[in-house]
């Protein structure tokens, strides 16, 4: 199991890299092609096709940095979760303040064809000024 769970912890640091990157490919191969991701507010969005075309678009308006925190790793059997504290920072290329959001975010972790992929993700991530400290535990 501790190889599982490092490779957990290795895409999980590897999406924040390709996130920050705007490595759109390198993420595409990080998710299932029927994850699901769950925002506060919004419809969830389904497919890894949705969030693709979604993150590209934001690219072109904003820088994506993050930062994550794992707290608990747990794996069973060709599937896994994470419960994770996230900052996530969106600065804009043009004018404007950087926006901040910060909480927590569960995901679940499917292995399919001898790798880890994203299934489902649900981040309570709230709007918090940049210059806020980080929410704590």
């Amino acid at each position: 199991m501790q190889n599982d769970e490092q490779a957990i912890r290795d895409l999980i640091a590897d999406w924040q890299s390709a996130a920050a990157a705007g490595e759109v490919a390198r993420l595409r191969d990080m998710m299932a092609e029927d994850v699901v991701f769950l925002v506060p507010g919004q419809a969830p969005m389904h497919g890894r096709q949705a969030f693709l075309e979604a993150f590209e678009e934001g690219l072109k308006h904003y820088r994506i940095a993050s930062h994550a925190e794992i707290k608990e790793i747990d794996v069973a059997a060709g599937l896994a979760y994470c419960w994770t504290k996230l900052a996530v920072t969106v600065t804009p290329h043009e004018q404007g303040l950087p926006m901040r959001r910060c909480g927590h975010a569960l995901t679940i972790f499917k292995k399919r064809d001898a790798r880890w992929v994203i299934v489902r993700d649900a981040n309570m991530l709230t709007p918090q000024p940049a210059s806020a400290p980080a929410e704590r535990s």
